[in-house]
Protein backbone atom coordinates (compact mmCIF):
# COMPACT_ATOMS: atom_id res chain seq x y z
CA UNK A 1 0.00 0.00 0.00
CA UNK A 2 2.74 2.43 0.99
CA UNK A 3 4.73 1.73 -2.19
CA UNK A 4 1.56 2.18 -4.25
CA UNK A 5 0.81 5.53 -2.58
CA UNK A 6 4.34 6.76 -3.25
CA UNK A 7 3.79 6.43 -6.99
CA UNK A 8 0.10 7.38 -7.07
CA UNK A 9 -1.40 10.70 -8.07
CA UNK A 10 -3.36 12.82 -5.63
CA UNK A 11 -6.70 12.15 -7.30
CA UNK A 12 -6.16 8.37 -7.10
CA UNK A 13 -5.30 8.47 -3.37
CA UNK A 14 -8.26 10.76 -2.71
CA UNK A 15 -10.60 8.51 -4.67
CA UNK A 16 -9.45 5.49 -2.67
CA UNK A 17 -9.93 7.32 0.64
CA UNK A 18 -13.48 8.25 -0.38
CA UNK A 19 -14.49 4.82 -1.69
CA UNK A 20 -12.80 2.37 0.66
CA UNK A 21 -15.09 0.50 3.11
CA UNK A 22 -15.39 2.27 6.45
CA UNK A 23 -13.61 -0.48 8.40
CA UNK A 24 -10.60 -0.21 6.05
CA UNK A 25 -10.34 3.58 6.24
CA UNK A 26 -8.00 3.80 9.30
CA UNK A 27 -5.55 1.41 7.59
CA UNK A 28 -5.58 3.45 4.36
CA UNK A 29 -5.06 6.71 6.30
CA UNK A 30 -2.08 5.19 8.12
CA UNK A 31 -0.60 3.99 4.83
CA UNK A 32 -1.03 7.43 3.26
CA UNK A 33 0.76 9.03 6.24
CA UNK A 34 3.57 6.47 6.04
CA UNK A 35 4.03 7.11 2.31
CA UNK A 36 4.58 10.85 2.93
CA UNK A 37 4.53 11.63 -0.78
CA UNK A 38 3.37 15.07 -1.90
CA UNK A 39 0.31 13.46 -3.48
CA UNK A 40 -0.68 11.32 -0.47
CA UNK A 41 -0.35 14.24 1.97
CA UNK A 42 -2.30 16.55 -0.35
CA UNK A 43 -5.03 13.91 -0.60
CA UNK A 44 -5.17 13.57 3.19
CA UNK A 45 -5.38 17.35 3.50
CA UNK A 46 -8.44 17.41 1.23
CA UNK A 47 -10.03 14.32 2.75
CA UNK A 48 -9.65 14.92 6.50
CA UNK A 49 -12.17 17.44 7.80
CA UNK A 50 -11.35 17.95 11.49
CA UNK A 51 -14.79 19.44 12.12
CA UNK A 52 -16.66 16.43 10.70
CA UNK A 53 -14.62 13.22 10.75
CA UNK A 54 -14.99 10.75 13.61
CA UNK A 55 -12.77 11.28 16.63
CA UNK A 56 -11.23 7.80 16.29
CA UNK A 57 -10.17 8.37 12.65
CA UNK A 58 -8.62 11.76 13.42
CA UNK A 59 -6.73 10.30 16.37
CA UNK A 60 -5.55 7.43 14.16
CA UNK A 61 -4.16 9.98 11.68
CA UNK A 62 -2.44 11.97 14.45
CA UNK A 63 -0.95 8.86 16.06
CA UNK A 64 0.36 7.71 12.67
CA UNK A 65 1.98 11.12 12.19
CA UNK A 66 3.44 11.20 15.72
CA UNK A 67 4.99 7.73 15.41
CA UNK A 68 6.39 8.29 11.93
CA UNK A 69 10.12 7.42 12.27
CA UNK A 70 11.39 10.04 9.78
CA UNK A 71 8.67 12.64 9.29
CA UNK A 72 8.87 15.39 6.69
CA UNK A 73 8.24 19.09 7.10
CA UNK A 74 5.17 18.65 4.88
CA UNK A 75 3.66 16.14 7.33
CA UNK A 76 4.14 18.57 10.23
CA UNK A 77 2.63 21.38 8.15
CA UNK A 78 -0.43 19.21 7.45
CA UNK A 79 -0.93 18.51 11.16
CA UNK A 80 -0.46 22.19 12.09
CA UNK A 81 -2.87 23.35 9.38
CA UNK A 82 -5.52 20.92 10.60
CA UNK A 83 -5.17 22.12 14.20
CA UNK A 84 -4.91 25.83 13.43
CA UNK A 85 -7.80 27.96 14.65
CA UNK A 86 -10.35 25.16 14.78
CA UNK A 87 -12.77 24.17 17.53
CA UNK A 88 -11.80 20.56 18.16
CA UNK A 89 -12.99 17.96 20.63
CA UNK A 90 -10.53 17.91 23.57
CA UNK A 91 -9.12 14.43 22.83
CA UNK A 92 -8.24 15.34 19.23
CA UNK A 93 -6.70 18.67 20.26
CA UNK A 94 -4.60 17.00 22.98
CA UNK A 95 -3.36 14.25 20.65
CA UNK A 96 -2.63 16.86 17.97
CA UNK A 97 -0.49 19.10 20.21
CA UNK A 98 1.46 16.12 21.56
CA UNK A 99 1.96 14.91 17.97
CA UNK A 100 3.35 18.33 17.00
CA UNK A 101 5.96 17.99 19.76
CA UNK A 102 6.93 14.52 18.55
CA UNK A 103 7.22 15.67 14.92
CA UNK A 104 9.34 18.71 15.85
CA UNK A 105 11.64 16.50 17.92
CA UNK A 106 12.14 14.00 15.10
CA UNK A 107 12.75 16.72 12.52
CA UNK A 108 15.41 18.21 14.80
CA UNK A 109 17.01 14.77 15.17
CA UNK A 110 17.32 14.82 11.37
CA UNK A 111 19.07 18.23 11.65
CA UNK A 112 15.97 19.92 10.20
CA UNK A 113 15.24 22.26 13.13
CA UNK A 114 15.62 25.23 10.79
CA UNK A 115 12.64 24.24 8.65
CA UNK A 116 9.84 26.79 8.65
CA UNK A 117 7.41 24.07 9.75
CA UNK A 118 9.59 23.07 12.73
CA UNK A 119 9.88 26.69 13.85
CA UNK A 120 6.12 27.11 13.48
CA UNK A 121 5.59 23.97 15.56
CA UNK A 122 7.79 25.30 18.38
CA UNK A 123 5.98 28.66 18.31
CA UNK A 124 2.62 26.88 18.44
CA UNK A 125 3.61 24.92 21.56
CA UNK A 126 5.35 27.76 23.41
CA UNK A 127 2.63 30.28 22.49
CA UNK A 128 -0.08 27.89 23.64
CA UNK A 129 1.75 27.19 26.89
CA UNK A 130 2.18 30.91 27.56
CA UNK A 131 -1.54 31.56 27.00
CA UNK A 132 -2.82 28.47 28.84
CA UNK A 133 -5.01 29.25 31.83
CA UNK A 134 -6.11 25.76 32.81
CA UNK A 135 -3.74 23.30 34.45
CA UNK A 136 -4.87 20.56 32.04
CA UNK A 137 -3.86 22.72 29.05
CA UNK A 138 -0.43 23.45 30.53
CA UNK A 139 0.12 19.71 30.99
CA UNK A 140 -0.57 18.98 27.29
CA UNK A 141 1.83 21.68 26.07
CA UNK A 142 4.51 20.48 28.52
CA UNK A 143 4.07 16.91 27.27
CA UNK A 144 4.60 18.24 23.75
CA UNK A 145 7.81 19.99 24.88
CA UNK A 146 8.92 16.73 26.45
CA UNK A 147 8.43 15.01 23.09
CA UNK A 148 10.36 17.74 21.27
CA UNK A 149 13.42 17.60 23.60
CA UNK A 150 14.73 21.01 22.48
CA UNK A 151 17.58 22.42 24.62
CA UNK A 152 16.34 25.99 24.14
CA UNK A 153 13.11 25.09 25.98
CA UNK A 154 14.92 24.00 29.18
CA UNK A 155 14.53 27.44 30.89
CA UNK A 156 10.77 27.31 30.23
CA UNK A 157 10.53 23.78 31.63
CA UNK A 158 12.49 24.85 34.73
CA UNK A 159 10.08 27.73 35.39
CA UNK A 160 7.06 25.41 35.26
CA UNK A 161 8.86 22.75 37.30
CA UNK A 162 9.62 25.14 40.14
CA UNK A 163 6.58 27.42 40.11
CA UNK A 164 3.73 25.30 38.76
CA UNK A 165 1.03 23.37 40.64
CA UNK A 166 1.77 19.74 41.50
CA UNK A 167 0.68 18.11 38.23
CA UNK A 168 2.46 20.74 36.14
CA UNK A 169 5.65 20.38 38.21
CA UNK A 170 5.62 16.60 37.76
CA UNK A 171 5.18 16.80 33.98
CA UNK A 172 7.83 19.51 33.60
CA UNK A 173 10.41 17.47 35.58
CA UNK A 174 9.50 14.38 33.55
CA UNK A 175 10.15 16.37 30.35
CA UNK A 176 13.54 17.48 31.70
CA UNK A 177 14.44 13.86 32.50
CA UNK A 178 14.31 13.10 28.77
CA UNK A 179 17.29 15.33 28.01
CA UNK A 180 20.76 13.80 27.63
CA UNK A 181 23.23 14.39 30.47
CA UNK A 182 25.11 17.15 28.61
CA UNK A 183 22.03 19.38 28.87
CA UNK A 184 21.58 18.92 32.63
CA UNK A 185 23.50 22.04 33.57
CA UNK A 186 24.36 23.53 36.96
CA UNK A 187 21.27 25.74 36.63
CA UNK A 188 19.04 22.68 36.15
CA UNK A 189 20.64 21.03 39.18
CA UNK A 190 20.14 24.14 41.32
CA UNK A 191 16.41 24.11 40.55
CA UNK A 192 16.19 20.36 41.29
CA UNK A 193 17.92 20.96 44.66
CA UNK A 194 15.44 23.70 45.55
CA UNK A 195 12.54 21.40 44.67
CA UNK A 196 13.88 18.39 46.57
CA UNK A 197 14.81 20.37 49.68
CA UNK A 198 11.62 22.49 49.38
CA UNK A 199 13.55 25.73 49.72
CA UNK A 200 10.84 27.97 48.22
CA UNK A 201 7.61 26.04 48.74
CA UNK A 202 6.24 22.56 49.45
CA UNK A 203 6.13 19.94 46.70
CA UNK A 204 4.42 16.58 46.39
CA UNK A 205 6.66 13.62 47.19
CA UNK A 206 6.61 12.34 43.59
CA UNK A 207 8.01 15.69 42.43
CA UNK A 208 10.69 15.66 45.12
CA UNK A 209 11.66 12.10 44.20
CA UNK A 210 11.89 13.00 40.51
CA UNK A 211 14.09 15.99 41.37
CA UNK A 212 16.37 13.78 43.49
CA UNK A 213 16.54 11.24 40.68
CA UNK A 214 17.73 13.92 38.28
CA UNK A 215 20.48 14.92 40.69
CA UNK A 216 21.57 11.31 41.26
CA UNK A 217 21.38 10.30 37.58
CA UNK A 218 23.49 13.15 36.21
CA UNK A 219 27.01 13.07 37.67
CA UNK A 220 25.98 13.96 41.23
CA UNK A 221 28.36 15.95 43.38
CA UNK A 222 29.42 14.39 46.72
CA UNK A 223 27.50 17.18 48.47
CA UNK A 224 24.29 16.33 46.62
CA UNK A 225 24.58 12.69 47.65
CA UNK A 226 25.31 13.62 51.28
CA UNK A 227 22.39 16.09 51.45
CA UNK A 228 19.96 13.61 49.89
CA UNK A 229 21.08 10.91 52.36
CA UNK A 230 20.71 13.32 55.29
CA UNK A 231 17.22 14.28 54.07
CA UNK A 232 16.08 10.63 54.13
CA UNK A 233 15.97 10.84 57.96
CA UNK A 234 12.98 13.17 57.67
CA UNK A 235 11.20 11.42 54.78
CA UNK A 236 8.51 8.74 54.75
CA UNK A 237 9.88 5.20 54.81
CA UNK A 238 8.98 4.49 51.18
CA UNK A 239 10.67 7.64 49.87
CA UNK A 240 13.74 7.09 52.04
CA UNK A 241 14.07 3.46 50.90
CA UNK A 242 13.74 4.44 47.25
CA UNK A 243 16.46 7.08 47.53
CA UNK A 244 18.80 4.81 49.49
CA UNK A 245 18.44 2.12 46.79
CA UNK A 246 19.08 4.76 44.14
CA UNK A 247 22.32 5.81 45.86
CA UNK A 248 23.38 2.18 46.28
CA UNK A 249 22.79 1.50 42.58
CA UNK A 250 24.86 4.56 41.69
CA UNK A 251 27.70 3.30 43.89
CA UNK A 252 27.58 -0.11 42.23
Amino acid sequence: FIQMFRSAKKRDVLQLLRRVPKEMLPFVVEAAVAAQSVASLAALSDFLDFSKESKSLLEKFLYAAAFSPRPSGELLRLVLDKLDGKQLVPEVWETGIIAVGSLVGKLCQQKLCGLQEAERGVKTILGGLRDAKEESEMVIYLLALGNAVLPETIPTLLDYAEEGPATVTAVAISALQRFPAQHISDKVKRVMRRIFHEQRKSYEKTCRLAAAEMLLDNEPSPMDVINILLATNELETEMATFLLLKVQNSLH
